[in-house]
């Protein structure tokens, strides 16, 4: 666990202009996409286009003076799901198909287990190992994968008997993100973001009371998922950086789960043991800075620009919610961020490009104007 770093400039992350991940996908890639699934594309002809995209899009991250950049995650077409596809013992499922939707105008997929699950050669290592490559040095690269908790919750929907109980598919999933984690630490990945919709959905009192009439106890789920989410990552290397994104929802600027952290903010806050909490506050969904009174030693990053439409926040009014929360968490240990990636699916949320760059641009002067130490390279 890392300790605040207190009135020097930081160099590792999270940083004080910090980023989600996700990034609108240009026009190029969106009709390159629509190509391949109709068959008119190759694999390594969209895997060309995206790699010269995802060029494009670090270059424009460095020159913004960011001391982070991602992909975009532009090689998926779910922000989570393409993750656990690539699982070994997973199954892709189209709910159109299964419910007879001939002409669905939406996608609507999720995932199965169903054999026995485990890491093997993902081939989201080869989308870092690009990363990597086309950064260079001088920026930390940063890698965003779902969260070992989201595996549990969206499987638990769908069926399968390739495990017994929920404690053997525990222990599965933990070794499945050790794995992960290490052979993300080999190929030279020291920053790791797990996202994560389980926590918005156990913030929120209509999933609460849904998830009782069905005979779970959100309370012990949340008990569960930190314990799920600790054993994951207790072996993580010393100078790797994890972060949790909680988010209540980012589907082409829509959301699913409303209500403050309070409900789980002990629980999480309080027992989680990641680097660094990327928690949700552009509006009243997220409710109140109450919660992070349970926070430790950890930072947060207070996700206080919208992703989800155009029209740029007050940067003062930003400058008097940093101040506000740093009444409950000290002020050396908040970061800022936008609330969410800007297309956690490739459809993308409803604002652009440029509305997107300003949102960043917000982000990085703020933080700049708030600590001295913003890390910013320019």
């Amino acid at each position: 666990m890392q300790s605040p770093v207190i009135g020097t400039t930081r160099t590792k992350p999270p940083f004080r202009c910090d980023l989600v991940g996700s990034f609108l996908r240009p026009p190029e890639l969106i009709e390159a996409r629509r190509l391949h699934r109709e068959g008119a594309l190759s694999d390594e002809g969209l895997h060309e286009l995206e790699t010269a995209e995802i060029a494009k899009l670090v270059q424009r991250q460095k020159e913004l003076g960011l001391s982070v950049v991602t992909d975009g995650e532009f090689r998926r077409s779910w922000w989570h799901l393409d993750f656990f596809f690539g699982v070994r013992g997973t199954e892709k499922i189209d709910l159109n198909a299964e419910a007879g939707r001939v002409d669905a105008k939406q996608r609507a997929e999720t995932f199965r287990v169903r054999d026995r699950i485990s890491f093997g050669d993902h081939p989201m290592l080869r989308h870092f190992e690009s990363l990597r490559d086309l950064a260079g040095s001088g920026v930390v690269v940063k890698m965003t994968i779902p969260s070992p908790a989201l595996f549990h919750f969206v499987q638990r929907y769908n069926g399968g008997d390739a495990y017994g109980s929920d404690e053997e598919l525990f222990a599965d999933i933990v070794q499945v993100y050790r794995d992960a984690i290490q052979a993300f630490y080999d190929a030279g990945c020291r920053y790791l973001q797990l996202d994560d919709t389980s926590w918005g959905t156990l913030c929120s009192l209509l999933h609460r009371t849904q998830l009782r009439s069905q005979g779970t106890d959100p309370d012990k789920l949340a008990e569960d998922y930190v314990r799920l989410i600790n054993e994951s990552i207790a072996e993580r290397p010393d100078d790797m950086t994890i972060a949790l994104h909680v988010c209540r929802g980012n589907f082409h600027s829509t959301w699913f789960a409303s209500g403050g952290y309070e409900p789980v903010a002990e629980a999480l806050f309080g027992g989680c043991r990641v680097d660094a909490f990327f928690l949700e506050y552009d509006n009243e969904r997220a409710g109140g800075f109450e919660p992070l009174r349970f926070v430790r030693d950890q930072f947060v990053v207070l996700g206080l620009v919208t992703t989800k439409h155009g029209g740029l926040e007050s940067k003062e009014v930003l400058k008097a919610r940093i101040a506000e929360a740093a009444s409950f968490v000290p002020i050396d240990q908040l970061c800022l961020s936008t609330q969410c990636g800007f297309a956690s699916t490739e459809e993308g949320n409803l604002l652009t490009e440029d509305e997107q760059w300003d949102k960043i641009r917000l982000v990085a002067e703020t933080a700049a104007e708030v600590w001295p130490d913003s890390g910013r390279l320019s």
